[in-house]
């Protein structure tokens, strides 16, 4: 167990030491309280859902490994993500996938999914007090094995992935309403080509349609709303995504919508932290996905690394917490799923704190002023700040594990729990 006084002292000192700096903790750890991230249910079971009749990830996702333990109904999904929630500081959100609805067994198909199918999630989610999100889902169906839906050649395949998508929304403002907190409805569909396409222009207008008819309706702004998600590439779709960050993001500059940010769905040495301002610009809110790209759109683990230091450092260096909504998606089965959550999320939660105790607005001086050595050199001492002293006292605030506290208590829940689910 922590050692409480230890961790109070540890914090008062180090409480001091950022005074010096000009920074107070106390109000860096009420903001970082106040950051809601939306965990992805996907993690628990490696995208499989809960439809009647379907193989799992498909169309371009696809989660590796086979470690032992994974959510196979509604309930243990419900149980792992409970005590995913009892090992991380702050009150989060759910994002759901509207393949995971609770269809009783029954084949349901997408176009005809409605709000009473994720009842029994608004319902738990009340229960346990916190807000959801919500994604069509474009993958892991038969009208989606061709690598189109929205933008595909036959209008009978692109009527079917515009009514369902339209259910989505109709189904995100339900939550919302319900919840009283708004649902962000997420649209990523995995279009594309694997090799060579002449037809880009054709299905990028198809799409255009698809996206007029779904969002002609109207919602309230405080119930739902939506946001795009582009990608660079993906399995399947190598030489050609229709739903590039471009078309996106002009659509989404046009129509006064968020659009959302996957971290690992840009070219590896581009940084998505260095859209934030400028798009900001354009856009009113953006979604960000939180997730770690190696080589590709890999989806690891998210852990501290520079680039997501770059996101998080940018959000709070432009004041843009209430402006960008805070998401995490990736999923792996090579390792303890819960394991796998909690790391992201306290990963994330970390480098928001590292960005919330920089002196940035000494460094933001030295810059303005053309003081160039200065402002690196207080980047660079920034580093050395007793940031981890903080990030303890704040988990010892919010009574959850401090350190690696939670290790031996993911050990145990998979001894007693994962490791009987055969």
């Amino acid at each position: 167990m922590a050692n409480t006084k230890r961790i109070e002292e540890a914090y008062r000192l180090a409480r001091e030491r950022y005074a010096e700096a000009g920074i107070d903790t106390d109000k860096a750890l009420e903001q970082l309280a106040k950051i809601s991230i939306s965990l992805h249910c996907w993690q628990t079971d490696d995208v499989s859902g809960f439809e009647a009749g379907t193989g799992g990830a498909g169309g371009g996702t696809m989660a590796t490994g086979n470690y032992p333990g994974k959510s196979r109904t509604m309930d243990e999904m419900k149980q792992d993500l409970e005590k995913v929630f009892s090992l991380v500081p702050g009150k989060h959100r759910l994002a759901l996938h509207a393949s995971y609805g609770d269809f009783g067994g029954k084949k349901v198909d997408r176009d005809a999914i409605e709000p009473k199918h994720f009842q029994t999630w608004i319902d738990w989610a009340k229960h346990i007090g916190i807000g959801l999100d919500f994604n069509s889902t474009f993958f892991s169906h038969p009208l989606a094995a061709s690598g189109f839906t929205l933008s595909h050649l036959d209008s009978q395949v692109r009527k079917f992935w515009i009514e369902h998508a339209k259910r989505c929304r109709e189904i995100s403002a339900y939550m919302g309403k319900s919840l009283h907190t708004r649902c962000i409805h997420n649209i990523w569909i995995p279009d594309g080509s694997k090799d060579v396409t002449v037809n880009r222009l054709k299905h990028r207008q198809l799409l255009l349609s698809s996206l007029d008819e779904i969002l002609k309706k109207p919602y309230e702004g405080k119930e739902a709303a939506d946001s795009l998600e582009s990608k660079l590439f993906g399995i399947g779709s190598e030489s050609y995504v229709v739903g590039s960050h471009e078309f996106y993001y002009g659509y989404a500059v046009k129509h006064n919508l968020i659009y959302c940010l996957d971290m690992g769905h840009f070219h590896p040495t581009e940084s998505p932290g260095e859209k934030i301002s400028a798009m900001l610009l354009y856009v009113p809110e953006l979604m960000t996905h939180i997730s770690r790209g190696i080589r590709w759109d890999s989806d690891h683990v998210v852990i501290v690394t520079d680039e997501l230091n770059m996101l998080t450092h940018e959000i709070v260096r432009g004041n843009f917490l209430s402006r960008v909504n805070v998401g995490l998606d990736f999923f792996d089965a090579s390792i303890n799923r819960i394991g796998a959550y909690v790391v992201g999320i306290r990963a994330t939660q970390k480098s928001f704190l590292m960005a919330l105790l920089e002196p940035v607005e000494t460094i933001r001086k030295y810059e303005e002023n053309g003081q160039g050595f200065e402002k690196l050199a207080a980047m660079e001492e920034a580093k050395s700040l007793p940031s981890g002293a903080v990030w303890d006292y704040f988990c010892l605030t919010q009574n959850v594990p401090v350190g690696n506290e939670y290790i031996p208590v993911i050990q145990q829940y998979e001894k007693e729990v994962l490791s009987k689910r055969k």
